[in-house]
């Protein structure tokens, strides 16, 4: 499938972007020097000052001393005549804060947080929305939204079977899988639904390799749709399972971007919303598996304030706590994106969800039915 991926960037794009962002690094490098020399110079100048008064000296510095303080006070010269630049914040690619953003704090337990409203791109709620994270298996959003751009809907019928290379990655790691065997041979369409549901990384490496020929390509395709995103400042990724890696990272509201993304794309939107799937018998499974979404499945009981959640994936490595990347739609068809990490349980990121949608979304959604009523002269 190698072929039928073309890069929106040609090799020049990307070589310039890739010394863009060395040159923005050796910049903040030599802010970050220049901010500590102009604090140590002094007191190394004091330091010098004070050691020529106790060697006697009254007429001023030897030739020696002179030329050290020279070089220092030359230095302090060069340093200061330049203005250490201001590192500034990252702002989340395409949303607003507002007047009317609320920045949360302890009330809810997830330590990262971003409410959207995708309809005017608006920040309803925020708490850390521009802090990197690890991401943890919220990656596989990306996942699948890469590999369903890079391939046809015939070839969602067409076959992979499982290697020893990928069930070893999967085994060696501890990954979440779909427990797919050596030699197994599934749809493509499954490996989908595999990467989401459950959260397999055996699917995922499978739908990498079958879209890219490896894992390490596949990964490649990715970093280049975060470019194409405008997310690459923040986000860069080094796997499609999600594993922890101190490179591996992104914002929460990188996150919402990528699933505003997936959920454009029929494919993946399809595949986010499924509550559950049933693959088809094979040797190592003669009676198939169903995959389920535990999120779907747990949340569609809760309190939303009347909003569907009609996607979502969830996350988890330690260092990342458990996280969650949802989509929800009120019922006069306003939607929402949601997106929280470093939650103290899987069910504590489906409460915060529940809560943040019902006290900010459907608060929304009837201050808009309000305001248009009042426009139109209809009574509530």
């Amino acid at each position: 499938m190698d072929e039928q991926y073309t890069s929106v960037f040609t090799e020049e794009e990307r070589a310039a972007r890739r010394r863009a962002r060395q040159e923005a690094r050796k910049a903040k490098l030599r802010a970050r020097r220049r901010r500590q020399l102009q604090i140590f110079l002094p007191c190394a100048l004091v330091a010098v000052l004070a050691v020529s008064l106790l060697l006697g000296s009254k007429a001023g510095h030897t030739p020696e001393e002179e030329e050290v303080a020279g070089i220092d006070l030359a230095a302090e010269e060069s340093f200061s005549a330049e203005p250490p630049v201001a590192e500034e914040p990252q702002i989340p690619s395409g949303y607003t804060a507002t007047d009317g953003t609320v920045q949360l704090g302890e009330e809810l337990p997830s330590v990262y947080v971003v409410l959207i409203d995708l309809d005017s791109h608006e920040i309803l709620a925020e708490k850390g929305a521009d802090t990197v994270i690890y991401p943890a298996s919220m990656t596989k959003i990306l996942t699948v939204l890469v590999a369903a751009e890079a391939i046809e809907e015939a070839d969602l019928d067409d076959t992979f079977t499982m290697t020893r290379e990928i069930t070893d990655y999967c085994y060696v790691n501890g990954c979440s899988v779909v427990g797919l065997m050596v030699d197994e041979t599934v749809t493509v369409r499954e490996l989908f639904y595999g990467t989401i549901l459950p959260s397999g990384a055996d699917a995922a490496v499978g739908l990498a390799t079958y879209v890219a020929g490896s894992h390490e390509a596949f990964v490649e395709m990715m970093n280049d749709k975060l470019e194409e995103l405008g997310l690459s400042d923040t986000a860069h990724f080094t796997n499609c399972v999600g594993l922890f890696d101190e490179a591996h990272a992104c914002t929460v509201s990188d996150m919402a971007a990528i699933l505003e993304a997936a959920m454009g794309n029929d494919l993946c939107r399809e595949v986010l919303g499924a509550h559950t799937y049933e693959t088809a018998p094979t040797t190592d499974h003669p009676e198939g598996q169903v995959l389920s979404n535990w999120f779907l499945r747990r949340i569609e009981d809760k309190d939303t304030g009347g909003l569907t959640v009609m996607g979502a994936k969830t996350g988890y490595v330690v260092q990342s706590g458990n996280c969650a990347a949802s989509w929800a739609q009120a019922p006069d068809g306003h939607q929402y994106l949601c997106v929280t990490a470093d939650a103290y349980s899987s069910w504590r990121a489906i409460y915060d969800h529940a809560e943040l949608y019902k006290t900010y979304c459907a608060e929304s959604a009837e201050t808009d039915a309000a305001e248009a009523a009042s426009q139109n002269g209809t009574p509530l």
